[in-house]
C-alpha cells in the first residue's frame, strides 16, 4: 500500500530525516514512534504532501506521488488528520464532515448556484454520508452543533470522520490521543480498532507507547531522523536501541 525509499529531508543544513526506508502493507496498523525531534511529523507531512523531500522516493501502491501536490494525493486516497484541533470555523459538524467528501460530488459551480436537480441530490447523498460517519464516531447527536463549539476529543473524532468522508486508502493519524483524557483515549483507541477491522490502512504517529503497541501490527522507531528498529510490537519493546534510545528500562516504562 506504501513504500517508502531513502526519503531525507534537511531544513538548512539540519537533516530532520534522512535516509528513511520501510513498506506497509495494504490493512495494516503500522505504528511510528520516536522521541521529540525524531522526525515522526516531518515523515506523515512528506507523505501527505504539504513538504517536498530533498530525497527519496514515495510509492503508494505501485504509483509515484513524491512529486505531486497534496490535494492529488488526497485524491488517489491519503487521508491525514492532525495533532491540532483543525475545524472549519462558523460551520456545523455536520458541514464539516461534508467537506471531507467534496471529491465525490460532480456538479459544478453553476449547478449549485441555481441549486439545479443534480446539485440537490448530491447534497442530499453527502448529508446522509455526514451523518452516518458521525454516527460511527458517536457524535451522532451534535451534527448540528457549531464545529468550534466542540471539546478536544470531539473535535479530533470530527476530523476523523471528516477524513474517512474521502474514502481513504491509507489515513495518516498525528499523535491522535495528545491532549485526550483517558477515557477518551480508550474510546478513540475504539475506534481506531474498528477501522483496523474493516480493512483500513493506518500509519499511526503516537507518543503514547502503550497505545501503539496495543493497536499496532509492526512499528518502526525513529530516532534523530533515521530509522533505527522495525518490528512487531513484542520485538520493539525488548531491542536495545530502542530501550536506549528512547523506551528506558522496563521500571520506567
Amino acid at each position: 500500500m506504501l513504500r517508502v525509499e531513502g526519503l531525507s529531508r534537511r531544513f538548512g543544513g539540519v537533516y530532520a530525516l534522512r535516509d528513511v526506508s520501510f513498506r506497509v502493507s495494504p490493512g495494516e496498523l503500522r505504528g511510528v514512534i520516536g522521541p521529540n525531534g525524531a522526525g515522526k511529523s516531518t515523515l506523515f507531512n512528506l507523505i501527505a504532501g504539504h513538504l517536498r523531500a530533498n530525497g527519496g522516493r514515495i510509492f503508494l501502491g505501485d504509483r509515484a506521488i513524491e512529486r505531486l501536490p497534496s490535494y492529488e494525493r488526497a485524491g488517489r486516497g491519503i487521508a491525514i488528520v492532525h495533532q491540532g484541533a483543525c475545524v472549519f470555523r462558523g460551520m456545523s459538524v455536520r458541514e464539516n464532515v461534508m467537506v471531507g467528501a467534496h471529491r465525490r460530488a460532480r456538479h459544478g459551480f453553476l449547478e449549485a448556484a441555481l441549486r439545479l436537480p443534480r446539485f440537490r441530490r448530491e447534497e442530499r447523498r453527502l448529508r446522509d454520508l455526514a451523518d452516518a460517519l458521525l454516527d460511527e464516531v458517536g457524535l451522532a447527536g451534535l451534527a448540528d452543533r457549531a464545529a468550534e463549539s466542540l471539546s478536544l476529543g470531539h473535535q479530533r473524532s470530527l476530523q476523523l470522520a471528516r477524513a474517512l468522508a474521502s474514502e481513504p486508502s491509507l489515513l495518516l493519524l498525528d499523535e491522535p490521543a495528545s491532549g485526550l483524557r483517558e477515557t477518551e483515549r480508550r474510546q478513540f483507541a475504539r475506534l481506531i480498532e474498528r477501522l483496523r477491522a474493516r480493512g483500513l490502512t493506518i500509519l499511526l504517529v503516537e507518543h503514547d507507547v502503550p497505545l501503539v503497541t496495543s493497536l499496532s501490527d509492526r512499528i518502526t522507531v525513529l530516532d534523530l531522523g533515521r530509522v533505527i528498529a522495525e518490528g512487531t510490537p513484542a520485538a520493539i519493546r525488548e531491542d536495545p536501541e530502542v530501550i536506549n534510545a528512547y523506551l528506558g528500562p522496563p521500571e520506567t516504562r
